[in-house]
């Protein structure tokens, strides 16, 4: 009963009648886009709008789509992610259209059958909504769909309009730039691992940098957040997906991530994801355990289910001194790789049903050799430049918040 409370709590989306202009909140501090209701509320008078949302899509704590129509707006769409509309989808899971069952508008899925809108899915569309929060990650596929969207509306000659969002990671720009014969769902554009950009920024640099198939831009109108620098942090008020459940995680997911490329368990199948790292085979070298178990909608069949892995606990780990630090934490990559009695296991996905390539998650052909090889951090760090700081210098041409 727990487990389906929480998934219910994270996909509800407000359906109160309170009018969209009250819902903003008071402006002292960082504003989104989506709150900012008098800079695109008039815009969207009489036009036939889509929407490509999630329960991260809110105006205040109502979902945008149920405000826009409380507005006027005439929502004709609405295209859900991967998790889906409602979020209620583990990664990677196959998401189908629906009819949503608050407001009988139509859902088409772009994590199924199709990763982007169709011809015919536009033709009675005049602008379409991007408005889902990211965190920063090239492996988070948030800005794939970005891509995708943005490559249909110029294909087919539709304005996207971005209501920016705040990246809770944004003090960041790390990791290798993507070497291109490592493209994957879990990263396509050759950019570090954290990006340090919003969605509005990164649609910009799409456009910029010509990584959409078609040849010309994508008409973009951007909203963008009002009171924020990239440096400032931010707290979610909607977790971002089932997985990434809590604002630790969120903070942690840059370095957590890459363990997915590994034998470890990082949590999934409990209800602190991304926050812990463990294996059965660290028993007697850490005192910390947890169980992984099926969690339907958040995983159904985590890695070393039903099995006390034994590990690391992050729960309470000071979040400010990765932000002082300004880096990746890839010590905790060294550190457990070193504790983990069978070497030539570490980096072996086989018992999982995921996709774990540590070279994809990592963007780097040298990051897993670097590991087996036992090379500091300065070491590591190192062999990302001069990619790096060619990236900082070409991010900075579509900063929105300098």
């Amino acid at each position: 009963m727990k487990a389906i409370l929480a998934l219910i709590l994270f996909a509800g989306i407000c359906t109160s009648q309170q009018h969209v202009h009250n819902t903003p909140p008071a402006p002292t501090g960082i504003i989104t886009g989506a709150d900012q209701t008098e800079k695109y509320i008039s815009y969207l008078k009489g036009k036939r709008v889509a929407v490509l949302a999630n329960p991260t899509t809110i105006i205040g704590k109502r979902h945008l789509v149920d405000s826009l129509m409380a507005a006027g707006i005439n929502i004709v769409k609405v295209f859900g992610p991967e998790h889906g509309f409602r979020g209620n989808a583990s990664n990677g899971t196959v998401v189908n259209d629906e009819t949503d069952p608050a407001t009988g508008i139509k859902i088409i899925s772009l994590y199924g059958a199709k990763r982007k809108p169709t011809k015919a899915d536009l033709a009675d569309v005049d602008v379409m909504i991007f408005d889902i929060q990211d965190v920063g990650c090239r492996f988070y596929t948030n800005i794939n769909t970005l891509r995708d969207v943005m490559e249909s509306c110029a294909e087919y000659d539709k304005e996207l309009l971005i209501l920016d969002r705040p990246n809770p990671n944004g003090y960041l720009v790390d990791g290798p730039v993507l070497d291109m014969r490592l493209t994957s769902g879990i990263g396509k554009f050759p950019i570090p691992i954290a990006h340090g950009m919003t969605n509005g920024e990164f649609a910009q640099m799409i456009n910029g940098e010509g990584w959409m198939a078609v040849k010309k831009p994508c008409r973009l109108k951007i909203i963008p957040v009002a009171n924020y620098t990239h440096d400032m942090p931010y707290e979610l008020p909607v977790p971002p997906s089932p997985n990434l459940n809590t604002q630790q995680s969120v903070m942690l997911y840059p370095a957590m991530c890459l363990f997915e490329g590994t034998i470890l368990s990082q949590g999934r199948g409990t209800y602190f994801p991304f926050t812990v790292l463990g294996s059965p085979a660290l028993k007697g070298r850490y005192d910390f355990s947890f169980t992984p178990v099926s969690i339907p909608g958040m995983k159904e069949a985590p890695l070393h289910m039903d099995q006390v892995c034994y590990g690391v606990d992050f729960r309470a780990y000071d979040i400010n001194k990765l932000r002082r630090s300004g880096r990746i934490h890839i010590q905790w990559m060294i550190d457990m790789y070193k504790a983990y009695p069978d070497k030539q296991r570490f980096f072996d996905r086989s018992q999982s049903r995921e996709i774990g390539d540590i070279n994809k998650l990592s963007g780097d052909y040298a990051f897993k050799k670097q590991i087996e090889e036992g090379r500091s951090v300065q070491e590591i760090q190192q062999s990302w430049e001069p990619g790096l700081s060619a990236y900082k210098t070409m991010r900075q041409k579509y900063l929105l918040y300098k």
